[in-house]
């Protein structure tokens, strides 16, 4: 078992875990016996993660050409969720086009088509998975799904502009003076501002670069500018988690970097690389050598859970190899590998078809960010950290 994992056991309170099926017994066992040995390489993750976002496609409860939120342990497959599936579509694309996938690039138009007949009428979408309650246009929500719409317009031409303008417009408009969201929350996120919706203004960069001159690009810009107000000295951003702010999981840290990277890409103006290479050389200090990190973080940057939040690890192995090829500094390129071979190293990749090569929630399984469950997203951004991965090694 990991030494500093061991450690932090000690230090922690654990949770009473109660798994109600034979399946989850036996996955806590599993994983309760350590981070396994065997790294399977990125070219194995990349393939099997593709494959089961495939099988969470054609598995969806709601069977409607979007992709399943997550495989339970307890429940089986969910129905289709719209904000991952929009940004499921880029890494589909990104796929097809390395491997000369034509089934990929197939499944992003079925997505995107999906997408595009359940938008809301003032060009929002809303939160939570298809069969979810109640149906309200979201801010966040249509910030990841015009991620998705800007690619498939940058993949298809004008099949998916008019959705992807529509949607650009309603976050634009709805944005507040400071450059704030505040009118349209999640519904399932505790209240309050967060500095994570970066990750919205990431968003209409996308849309600035197809449709330039309409003003997408400035108010995401905006937004980082607002979120920069909320980050520390120290890198630290506060009000920056779906229901803790003291806490942050790596998942919404991960969130809120990405946007200021891309804010950076759209740019190149310092103060966004600045401000991500603060939170990205205090990231440094907590992974470990063999890319442990902790779920949650406090504002010292100190370990607050006992298990990895593995969707956050893949984010944040991804920006700092994005840090790396701005910067060509080589500890963000060093910790990202050391992060993509631990999230690597808990999957299954020759295991039953509802989990092979998915990526769980948390590890060990019974941990406090999607409990039982593989995740759809934290698939993706597995896969899209892996093929960074690659492209770093290649070059």
């Amino acid at each position: 078992m990991n030494l500093f994992f061991s450690q932090l056991t000690r230090l922690i309170k654990p949770r009473r875990r109660i798994a109600i099926t034979s399946a989850s017994r036996a996955q806590v066992r599993l994983d309760r016996l350590g981070l396994p040995e065997v790294d399977p390489g990125p070219e194995v993750l990349i393939r099997e993660g593709v494959a089961w976002l495939c099988r969470a496609q054609d598995n969806s409860a709601s069977r409607d050409g979007g992709v399943a939120r997550d495989y339970s342990l307890e429940k089986g497959w969910a129905a289709s969720y719209p904000e991952t599936t929009g940004y499921i579509v880029p890494t589909m694309l990104e796929y097809a086009r390395r491997y000369n996938d034509t089934d990929a690039r197939e499944r992003a138009v079925r997505m995107l088509d999906w997408l595009a007949r359940i938008q809301l009428p003032c060009g929002g979408f809303q939160g939570g998975r298809i069969d979810s309650t109640p149906i309200v246009p979201v801010t966040f929500n249509t910030g990841q799904i015009l991620i998705g719409l800007a690619a498939g317009v940058a993949e298809f031409g004008d099949r998916y502009r008019t959705p992807m303008e529509a949607a650009a417009v309603w976050l634009m408009e709805t944005l507040d003076s400071d450059g704030c969201w505040r009118s349209y929350p999640t519904p399932f996120a505790a209240p309050g501002e967060k500095a994570y919706e970066t990750h919205v203004a990431w968003g209409l960069f996308e849309a600035e670069r197809i449709a330039p001159g309409r003003g997408f690009g400035d108010a995401g810009l905006r937004n980082v500018r607002w979120a920069l107000s909320k980050q520390r000295d120290n890198g630290w951003f506060a009000d920056n988690c779906l229901s803790d702010p003291l806490h942050p999981l790596t998942h919404t840290i991960g969130y809120v970097l990405r946007g200021v990277v891309e804010a950076h890409r759209l740019t190149c103006e310092d103060v966004y690389l600045e401000a991500a290479c603060r939170a990205g050389d205090a990231l440094l200090g907590v992974v470990g050598s063999d890319g442990f990190l902790p779920g949650c973080l406090d504002a010292q940057w100190k370990p607050s859970v006992d298990f990895v939040c593995l969707t956050g690890s893949a984010q944040i192995a991804h920006c700092l190899l994005m840090l790396y090829q701005i910067t060509g500094t080589d500890a963000y390129r060093d910790k990202a590998r050391a992060l993509n071979s631990y999230v690597r190293r808990t999957v299954d990749v020759a295991g039953p078809p509802q989990t092979r090569g998915a990526v769980k929630g948390s590890f060990p399984i019974d941990g406090d960010y999607g409990r039982f469950e593989y995740l759809n997203w934290a698939t993706k951004f597995a896969i899209d950290a892996n093929m960074l991965e690659l492209d770093v090694q290649d070059g």
